[in-house]
């Protein structure tokens, strides 16, 4: 049976994004399966004490930009650290109806985690800001999904509700920032840790 790697992360966070490829080439490359779980952050960052960008010191915001350059060239993963539509330091997007149709997708089969990666790139790449009706339709078309479908499953109260049961389960595995990952209940935090993850899999191969 396929060991499953948890895969805690938010659609906004550039880290998930840059560490998304390298992810799932582990997981393929050791035979393993990824339970992408897409969550609140702000309940998360609430339960946790964890504390959000816009609060943080001006020095560690400052840090924040090399270290997302500095990784974006290490894993070759093209990342602009102050794109145009992101206004993290002061004010997090809403990325809530993004999210939802993320979770649509996941709780329909389809393959969500392809689906956020675009949406994040987008953002972190492609100088647009996809947490829009019209942005989203034209990402999920471009990469082989109905956009309508998914929104209007997006709408619809059950859909927010296994959102917000995702993002409790996250806060009970005392999960606290993205991306967050888990193998056989052992936590790895940051994009940063997926080579321990993979030397993890290889442990118990």
């Amino acid at each position: 049976m396929a060991r499953v790697i948890e895969y805690y992360y938010a659609l906004a966070s550039p880290w998930s994004y840059l560490g998304n490829d390298l992810l799932r080439r582990i997981a393929a490359e050791h035979d393993a399966r990824i339970d992408p779980v897409i969550i609140d952050y702000d309940p998360v960052f609430t339960a946790t004490g964890t504390i959000p960008l816009p609060g943080r010191p001006r020095v560690r915001k400052a840090y924040r930009l090399v270290e997302l350059a500095r990784w974006s060239r290490f894993r070759g993963v093209p990342l602009n650290p102050e794109p145009r539509f992101y206004r993290g330091e002061t004010e997090e997007p809403d990325e809530r109806q993004a999210a939802l149709m993320v979770t649509a997708a996941k709780e329909t089969g389809l393959d969500s985690l392809r689906l956020a990666h675009a949406v994040s790139r987008a953002l972190w790449a492609e100088e647009r800001f996809p947490f829009r009706p019209d942005e989203l339709r034209a990402i999920a078309a471009a990469e082989g999904f109905d956009g309508d479908a998914l929104l209007e499953a997006a709408a619809r109260p059950q859909t927010a509700d296994a959102y917000e049961a995702a993002t409790r389960r996250a806060i009970d595995l005392d999960v606290f920032g993205m991306p967050f990952y888990r193998l056989d209940g052992e936590p790895f935090w940051g994009q940063d840790r997926l080579e321990f993850l993979e030397r993890a899999l290889r442990a118990g191969a």
